[in-house]
């Protein structure tokens, strides 16, 4: 298969799921040595997950699949620039390379609040519109349990 098959195939699954309700048109596959290892579409509707978009069903899938979360060396092909949440999902999950269609812009033009949600977190934590409390207080405790983590042997990262 070539890019433009894998690029297919991902705008494929984002009509199935829009047109089956389960979410907005949004559909990713993910491909490792030129072999789609996992894909998904949209599921936020279908599943009541606020975090079942497309990418994060596709990354799930892929994993499941090659029994690691460490996708080093995977590609991704979605229908467009992935939001914040995937993104961060696509860091982690260490995939080699995105390729997409529509930007955050077309999005937003279509009602999703990708490109606000990407203007929020380009601002500094106390001037976001969702607010975040810090706990002082209750620092010690936390800072207790991560350094038990640290110390215990054969821990893994992620």
């Amino acid at each position: 298969m070539r890019h433009a098959d894998f690029m297919r195939r991902a705008i494929e699954l984002a009509r199935i799921g829009s047109a089956a309700g389960h979410g907005g048109p949004f559909g990713c596959v993910v491909v490792k040595e030129g072999v789609i290892v996992g894909e998904g579409y949209n599921q936020v509707l279908k599943n009541t997950d606020p975090t079942a978009h497309g990418e994060i069903v596709a990354l799930r899938n892929a994993a499941q699949h090659l029994g690691t979360h460490d996708l080093s060396g995977c590609e991704i092909y979605n229908i467009s620039v992935p939001c914040p949440m995937c993104m961060a999902a696509m860091y982690w999950a260490k995939v080699s390379r995105i390729h997409y269609c529509c930007t955050s812009a077309d999005a937003e033009a279509i009602g999703f609040g990708n490109a606000e949600v990407d203007r929020q977190l380009a601002k500094p934590l106390h001037e976001r519109s969702l607010p975040a409390v810090e706990m002082p207080e209750l620092y010690p405790e936390a800072w207790a349990t991560y350094e038990a983590w640290a110390k215990k042997a054969g821990r893994q990262l992620y």
